[in-house]
Order: C-alpha cells, then sequence, then structure tokens
C-alpha cells in the first residue's frame, strides 16, 4: 500500500476520532454539506481545526461520521484493491518500514535520552516558572485590590472627615460631606457591603447632624439668654454716642447760623446751677466710662450667630426649614416673655430698671439682627407682633414699680432711662409711643413727688425764718438778695448801710425754691419731643399746682399756728404782697427757660397772684382775729361795780392799757397796705364797741347805779378820743367815731333822762338818739 494512502488512512481515523459527535442537520441538506467537507479534509493540507469547528458547530456530527464511516468503507475497498494489486511492493514497504522501526527505536532512546535531560534542565525553570505564575496571580491580586482600594479609598476618606467633621462639631460641613459621599462616592462601590452598611447609617447620620445642630442653637438661646443685658447695655451706649453727636452737630449749626446762643433756654445762674441740657449725661456717663477698644464693638459682634445660620442652613438642606422657623420663634417668644420679667425688687434702685431695659434691648437688638441677616427666619410683622405684647407688659410692669418710687431724683433718673430706651428701641424700627404715654403719667407722680418734698422745703423756711424785716450791711448782701429775689426800690438804694428791706428771708428763700421746682420739672419734660409751647404749658401746670396745693397750703398752716403774734402775722401779709407782685417775674422766668414766647395766648397764666393774694386775705382775717383776741384778754380783766355811788374820775386801767396795746400796734400797721391798716382799725373798734355794750346789756348784771354809768362814760370818752386821734391814716371824719355812736347815745339817754325827746323823735332820721333801739334802752332802764 502507498504510503500517501496509509497517511490518508490514519487522517481518517483521526478524523473519525474527533467528528464523532457530529450529526447532520437535513438529510439532502447535510449530505452535500457533508460531501465538500470531506472533499475539504482529503485536498487540504492546512490545519482541520476549523474545518472541525464548522462541523460541531451544525449539532449534526453524527450524521456527518456516518458518511464519514461510508467513506472510509470505500477507500478501504480502494485502498485493499491497491494493497493487492501492489502486494510486493507492500511486502518490500514493510521490510524497508521494519528497518525504519530499528531506526524508530534508536530515535526514541535518543528522544528519550533528550527529552530526560531535557526535563533535568528544564525542572528548575519549570519551578521558576510555577513560581512566577504564583506571582503573576498575586501580582494581578494585588493590582486588583489597588485599583479597589483606589476606588473606595475616598469614599473611606470621605467618610472619615465626616466623623472628623461631626466630632469638632462642624455641621453644615459634614452635611455637605455627607451629601457628596451619598451621591458621589457611594454609588462607585455600590457592590461592596460597607457601602450599602454606610447608605443605610446616612439618614441616622443625617438625623445626627440634625440633632446635634439643635443642640448648638440650644445653646446659643441660652448663652444669648445670659449676655443680652450686656448687648442692650452697648446698644444704648451707641445710641447714646450716636445721640450726642447730632446734638452737638444741631447746636454748632445753629449758631453758625445765628451767631447767638439767643434763642436757647436761658442757664440758671451758678449758684442754681442746674445741669437740664441732656437728661442722659448723667445716666449715661458710666456708659461712656468703658474702654475705647469695647467702645468700637457693636452689639451684633458681641455674638456669635455661627449657630443659628448653620442651624437654618442644615435644616433647610433637610427640607425641614419651616419646622426650624417654628422652633425658632417659640422658643424665642419664650424669652421674650422671660426678657420682660423684671428682677426682683427693681423698684429699690435705678440699677434694676436699668438692667431690665439693657435685657430687654440686647433681646430686640438680636432679633434685628437676625431679620436683616436671614432670608424669612424672622420677619417684621411677626417682631412687631414681638415688640407689642412685650411693651403692653414693659409698659405695666414700669406702672406699677414707678408706683413705688418715691425719690424725685431716682424717678427722674427712670424717667432718663426710658427715654434713652425708647430712643435706642426706635432706631431699630420700633414704635415707643405708649412708653412716652406712660412718661406723661410719670410726670405727674413726679410732681406729686416733687410737692411732697417742697412741702417740707417750705415748712423748714417758714420755721426757720424771724419774721422780722431783713437787714443788708454791705453792696455784696444786697445783690445776693436781689439776684435771689427780684426787688428794686430805687429810694432803698440811695440810703446807706445798714439797709432795710421790707419782708422777711422767707421771701428770697421762697422765691428760690420755687425756681427750684420749676427747674426740676423742666429737667422732666425734656427729651419728651414736646414743643417749646408743650414744655412751656407743662412747667406752668405743675408750677400752678405748686402754688395752689403746696404753698398755699404751707402758707395756710402757717397763719394758722397759734403762736404767731400780730407782728409776725403782720411781716407775713408783706411777705405775700411781695411774693405776689414776683409772679410776674416768674412768669417771664419760665418762658425764658422753656423758649415759649411770653406774649402766647395759649401760655397758662400763673396763679400765683390769686395764690397770694388769697394767703395775706386769710392773714389779714387771722390778723382780726388775733387783735381781736389779744382785746378780748385786756376785755376780761375788765371789773365794774355796778353799784358804784361816785365814779372814779378817770378812765379804767384795763381800757388805757387796751387802748395804748392798739396804739403801738396801729403804729406797726404802717407798713400794710392802706386798706389792710383801717379795715383792721375799724374792726377793733367796732368790737371794742361790741364788747363794751355786751358790759351793759350782760343778763347777770341786775343793777346799774348812776355812778356806774359816769365811770362806764369816762371809760367811752377815751374810746372816742382814741377815734378821734386817727390811729391809722386815711379815714374819712367821723368814720372811726360812729362805731361808739350807740354806746354814745344810749349812755346820754340815761345821764340826761332825756326820754321825752327820745319818745318823740323815735324812728325819725333826725332823732338824736336814732342808734338806741327801745330793747336795750329798756334792758337798760330795767336795770
Amino acid at each position: 500500500m502507498p504510503i500517501p494512502f496509509i497517511k490518508m488512512a490514519d487522517s481518517w481515523k483521526k478524523l473519525s476520532n474527533v467528528v464523532s459527535f457530529t450529526a447532520i442537520v437535513s438529510e439532502e441538506t447535510l449530505k452535500s454539506q457533508h460531501e465538500n467537507i470531506l472533499g475539504e479534509i482529503e485536498s487540504s493540507s492546512d490545519p482541520l481545526g476549523p474545518t472541525v469547528r464548522a462541523i460541531y458547530d451544525g449539532n449534526e456530527h453524527e450524521k456527518f461520521l456516518d458518511q464519514l464511516d461510508a467513506r472510509i468503507r470505500s477507500h478501504d475497498k480502494d485502498i485493499e484493491r491497491m494493497c493487492n494489486f501492489h502486494y510486493h511492493g507492500f511486502t518490500d514497504s514493510i521490510a524497508e518500514l521494519l528497518k525504519v522501526r530499528g531506526e524508530c527505536e534508536k530515535l526514541k532512546k535518543h528522544v528519550l535520552t533528550a527529552n530526560r535531560e531535557l526535563q533535568d534542565s528544564g525542572r528548575d525553570l519549570v519551578v521558576k516558572a510555577t513560581e512566577l505564575e504564583q506571582h503573576r496571580i498575586i501580582q494581578r491580586n494585588i493590582v486588583a485590590a489597588v485599583e479597589h482600594l483606589q476606588l473606595c479609598l475616598p469614599v473611606l476618606e470621605m467618610y472619615t472627615k465626616l466623623n472628623e467633621q461631626m466630632k469638632n462639631e462642624r455641621y453644615y460641613p459634614a452635611l455637605k460631606t455627607l451629601e457628596q459621599l451619598e451621591h458621589t462616592y457611594l454609588p462607585r462601590v455600590k457592590e461592596y457591603r460597607f457601602s450599602q452598611i454606610m447608605r443605610e447609617n446616612i439618614p441616622k447620620l443625617r438625623e445626627n447632624i440634625k440633632e446635634a445642630s439643635k443642640s448648638e442653637f440650644v445653646d446659643f438661646l441660652e448663652n444669648i439668654r445670659k449676655h443680652s443685658d450686656r448687648i442692650g447695655q452697648v446698644a444704648m451706649q451707641q445710641a447714646q454716642k450716636q445721640r450726642n453727636v447730632e446734638e452737638n452737630l444741631l447746636k454748632e449749626g445753629v449758631r453758625a447760623s445765628t451767631g447767638t446762643d439767643r434763642g436757647s433756654p436761658i442757664s440758671p445762674p451758678e449758684s442754681e446751677s442746674h445741669d437740664s441740657t441732656n437728661p442722659f449725661d448723667e445716666d449715661a456717663d458710666e456708659l461712656l466710662d468703658e474702654d475705647d477698644d469695647e467702645e468700637e464693638i457693636s452689639a451684633q459682634d458681641m455674638v456669635d450667630f455661627a449657630p443659628v445660620y448653620r442651624c437654618l442652613h442644615i435644616y433647610s438642606v433637610l427640607g425641614s426649614r419651616e419646622q426650624f422657623e417654628t422652633y425658632y420663634r417659640s422658643q424665642r417668644k419664650k424669652q421674650a416673655r422671660l426678657a420682660s420679667q423684671p428682677p426682683n425688687n427693681m423698684y429699690e434702685s435705678l440699677n434694676g430698671y436699668v438692667k431690665y431695659f439693657h435685657q430687654i434691648l440686647g433681646f430686640f437688638v438680636v432679633e434685628d439682627h437676625i431679620l436683616s441677616t436671614t432670608q424669612g427666619l424672622v420677619t417684621r410683622e411677626y417682631l412687631n407682633e414681638l415688640w407689642e405684647m412685650a411693651l403692653h407688659k414693659i409698659v405695666a410692669i414700669l406702672r406699677t414699680h414707678s408706683a413705688y418710687c418715691t425719690d424725685a431724683t431716682l424717678l427722674l433718673q427712670i424717667k432718663n432711662q426710658i427715654v434713652l430706651f425708647s430712643h435706642t428701641i426706635t432706631t431699630y424700627g420700633f414704635h415707643a409711643s405708649k412708653l412716652l404715654e406712660l412718661l406723661v403719667e410719670l410726670k405727674d407722680q413726679y410732681n406729686e413727688i416733687l410737692m411732697k418734698q417742697w412741702v417740707q422745703v417750705f415748712r423748714d423756711i417758714f420755721d426757720e425764718d424771724n419774721y422780722t424785716s431783713m437787714y443788708v450791711e454791705t453792696d455784696e448782701e444786697y445783690c445776693r438778695v436781689t439776684d435771689q429775689f427780684p426787688y428794686h426800690d430805687g429810694e432803698l438804694e440811695k440810703q446807706s448801710y445798714p439797709k432795710r428791706l421790707p419782708f422777711s428771708e422767707f421771701v428770697p428763700r421762697t422765691y428760690h425754691q420755687i425756681k427750684e421746682f420749676i427747674y426740676a420739672c423742666l429737667k422732666f419734660s425734656e427729651d419728651l419731643n414736646l414743643s417749646h409751647t408743650e414744655v412751656d404749658d407743662m412747667v406752668r401746670k405743675s408750677a400752678n399746682l405748686l402754688l395752689s396745693r403746696t404753698l398755699s397750703g404751707c402758707l395756710s398752716a402757717l397763719i394758722k399756728k397759734a403762736h404767731l403774734g400780730l407782728a409776725e402775722l403782720i411781716q407775713i401779709t408783706i411777705n405775700t404782697t411781695h411774693l405776689e407782685k414776683s409772679c410776674v417775674f416768674l412768669e417771664e422766668f419760665i418762658s425764658n427757660i422753656t423758649g415759649a414766647p411770653a406774649d402766647s395766648k395759649h401760655a397758662t397764666s400763673l396763679q400765683g397772684v390769686t395764690i397770694f393774694k388769697d394767703a395775706r386775705n386769710e392773714a389779714e382775717q387771722q390778723i382780726y382775729r388775733s387783735l381781736n383776741a389779744k382785746m378780748d384778754d385786756f376785755l376780761d380783766l375788765a371789773s365794774y361795780n355796778w353799784k358804784l355811788e361816785e365814779s372814779k374820775g378817770h378812765s379804767s386801767g384795763y381800757l388805757m392799757d387796751l387802748i395804748a396795746f392798739l396804739e403801738s400796734n396801729f403804729i406797726a400797721f404802717n407798713h400794710l397796705p392802706g386798706k389792710v391798716a383801717q379795715t383792721a382799725c375799724m374792726a377793733a373798734c367796732k368790737h371794742l364797741a361790741h364788747s363794751l355794750m355786751q358790759f351793759l346789756m350782760d343778763p347777770e348784771v341786775k343793777f346799774v347805779s348812776m355812778g356806774a354809768l359816769q365811770q362806764f362814760n369816762l371809760d367811752v370818752i377815751q374810746c372816742e378820743q382814741f377815734a378821734n386821734s386817727d390811729p391809722v391814716p386815711g379815714f374819712r371824719d367821723g368814720a372811726l367815731q360812729m362805731t361808739f355812736l350807740e354806746l354814745r347815745q344810749l349812755l346820754d339817754l340815761f345821764m340826761t333822762w332825756d326820754w321825752s325827746s327820745y319818745f318823740a323823735d323815735h324812728g325819725q332820721p333826725n332823732s338824736k338818739y336814732l342808734r338806741v333801739s327801745p330793747q336795750r334802752a329798756l334792758t337798760l332802764l330795767e336795770k
């Protein structure tokens, strides 16, 4: 058999083993395909891999095998025919093949030897190759691990950064980090289990951030509550500084435009120093004495608002902004109620009021800053509502606590603090009209306290006065008196020293204290946003209250004192006359210090003229009563012997003493106004005539002798002589004598026993005994 056929047979056998699993798709179609494949196998010297793959791809390898077996049998028959035909050649070939076999054995040995030597020499190489393979696997694993770690490391770094930010309480950056971790980094490592764990923890982390920021915000609320008074103090300090600057600029502008201070209210003299230019200066000194560094810090700079902003942003990012706004407003409303609560015993000192205003102002300064730096956390409507709630409570508390105040200085300081508080809160956009209305109420209380103090002032003046005319020894003393009290007398100035002034010391002292009261009232009316006319009206009303209630009551109580003699009452009358004349100067003084026009039609007139006139009238009545009482003391000494047979030939001693007393006192009456002296003299004569008539008409006197009538007639003659002596000038002729006319006619009737004329002319206008009534004539006749 030729060698090509043998090789072909071997090939077909190998092919048969290879395609033992091939199947034929369809009998007719696949048969032609298998034929083509077999032809290709037989004719091609290329590798059979693609052909075998095509067979297996068809999934009909079993049918192909059957066809292959048929082709093999066909070739076997051809081979057999060929072998039979070439038998001798075949045997030769076998012989040659056997020879080749021996050579193959040798070759095999050489190959085995070479293989063994190759195996021995390559054993180390195989080991190294195995190690290399392992190392290559490790390297690939390391590279893969590094790649995965590089992918996971940013996630872990972000998570670590998140924990650090949470630990350092940087919640808003932590929230941003959490957002990046959730949306950027975790999707890259979603196949890892730790990624799922992190993703599950994200809601918890958000809640932790939310709670932590809320806790920080609660701490902020607590701190701001503790430091609100300091914030309010700095805010009031800055408002005061700004106000001072504006006032200074305004004053400089007025001076520059007018060139004089004529339009401003006059200042009191140095001896009566009153700092009435600025009610805040006294209370602001402590604030303005702070360190320069602190003065440069604004109230807002004292507070770190970062917790509010962070919490607001965090809640906004988390979609809970409305929840935070509601929580913030509710908490701040509670703090507003707490801030409106006054300190314990606030009414006892100014510090309590100052602290109260500071804590309220600090609260609203913070709220105003929150309003201007956030969008919608608080609104102007919300703040106005909060302020209205606080304002009602503030007014009620101030009204209650100030009612306990009995010190005018403290009340004035409280008023200054209220004005400063109102000015400061107004600069932050809140109205304070109700506080200004409260100040009007406090003004009435302030006036009441002042009047109570001035009651004691006037009482001390009246108690310390000696009720004698003042004497001045030098020009300095005279100028000091005239500076204190507006008095001018050209004739007195021409006299040499010592000079005698008509009034006592209580006149200038009283006038000075009235001015002091006006100054005190003016201090309260400053910085109340009132016009000059309104201030003038307010001061005039207060002065009228002082004059009509306090001074009038003190004068009335003084006049009614039992220990005052006629000299003191006369001096009081003179004093009130000069005080009455000084009311014009008080009117001008009030107009000057208030800056209101002196000739304003709407200005309230002072009631001083009426008050002093009433006091003088009361003093005059008291003079009359006192004079009559003193006369009664003399009259009580009268002791008539109504059975006297013959008169003593001279007037009674008690009557002579009484007339001497009247003459000496009427000399002192020369300093009184004419009508006062005349009225006193007329009243004294009438009282004396009435008393003498009562002696005659006394029911206890049952018998009167003619001698007693003669003695009584001598006393009446003495009285008539006193009336004729004109003890007080200014009477019409016979005016005083008329007071004793009834007595004279009654005595003449009995002493002349002229009853026929009496009865004949009774009732006639020209009757000699016109003033003698029948009743008295019969009464005396019976005696």
